[in-house]
């Protein structure tokens, strides 16, 4: 079913394209907003546009959006190199290795947690969506370590509280460019989606409170290894907060990283790693905490910027 929405343009997005006017009016990917208006479902003042074109202030807007595409099922096949650190009738923690995303999501293609667990004979959770079952917090694809599963539906509420209440302990290991000064300190900044809707996140007036502490653990000559604690768990917050302060991951290419810097120290994704995981079991109520390795790829690349660097 069709959703037509009527309605001005706010000042605040005079001049900008129309792609990017509708990505940020109503949380579309410049893509999708892009193919919205080739298929003349855009109309900027009763006529057609084009995604190039530009819109004004107080412009009326007549826009025909198609019904979201049904979720995307967890396929259920073993991942390999996706260790598991612990398991019992109600959590399972797993070791996430890089290319592979916590659960399915629409224009992923590559293999998840959720049906790396299913192919491997695990079961999770039934609470949640149905493309996130048993997920209690992520990892990006491209992030690696420690995270936990939900396997029991008692196990999901509790976790899924535990997160949202920050009663969680979440490490994490970040190879950064330069040296931030302080070498220990705290980022405090909101974080929404970057006005461009290309999919990136950004530091934004207005966005949700996200608060990051970091603690410089070696320092190198071309870069810093950090030990960053989350306050909040936003969507990319640590490629994000770092980027904000000029000291982005390295490898994070998407947040500005330095390419030659990255394939010099052989890193081709965000330096980034949850080395370590603590939480109360939601049955046993005992403190548990976990750690997970650094993958081979993030190892080989930090001995080579303490020798070479």
């Amino acid at each position: 079913m069709t959703d037509v929405r009527s309605l001005p343009v706010p000042d605040g997005l005079e001049g900008e394209r129309v792609d990017a006017a509708l990505a940020r009016l109503f949380g579309l990917s410049r893509s999708r907003a892009a193919d919205i208006i080739a298929a003349g479902d855009v109309l900027l003042d009763g006529r057609t546009v084009a995604k190039s074109d530009r819109v004004h202030g107080g412009g009326w807007l007549e826009v025909t959006l198609p019904p979201p595409p049904a979720p995307p099922r967890p396929v259920a096949e073993p991942v390999p190199g996706m260790a598991i650190l612990y398991e019992d009738d109600d959590i399972v923690v797993v070791s996430k290795p890089t290319g592979v995303a916590a659960h399915p999501t629409t224009g992923w293609t590559g293999p998840t947690v959720v049906g790396g667990l299913l192919g491997a004979g695990h079961t999770v959770a039934t609470s949640g969506a149905a493309e996130r079952q048993g997920i209690v917090h992520r990892l990006d694809a491209n992030t690696t370590g420690a995270m936990v599963v939900a396997k029991s539906e008692v196990a999901y509420s509790r976790l899924k509280r535990a997160f949202k209440e920050r009663r969680v302990d979440k490490r994490y290991h970040a190879l950064v460019q330069g040296h931030p000064d302080p070498f220990r300190g705290t980022v405090d900044a909101p974080i929404d989606r970057h006005p461009s809707g290309d999919g990136r996140f950004a530091v934004v007036a207005g966005g949700r409170p996200s608060v990051t502490h970091y603690d410089t653990l070696e320092a190198f000559r071309a870069a810093s290894l950090l030990e960053i604690d989350l306050e909040t768990g936003r969507t990319h917050q640590i490629r994000v907060h770092m980027s904000a302060i000029r000291h982005p991951c390295v490898g994070d290419l998407l947040y500005g990283a330095d390419p030659t810097l990255s394939a010099r120290l052989g890193v081709t994704r965000q330096w980034l790693h949850a080395v370590r995981l603590g939480f109360e079991h939601p049955t046993a109520g005992e403190w548990m905490e976990f750690e997970s390795p650094y993958p081979d790829d993030l190892a080989r690349s930090l001995e080579r910027v303490a020798e070479d660097y």
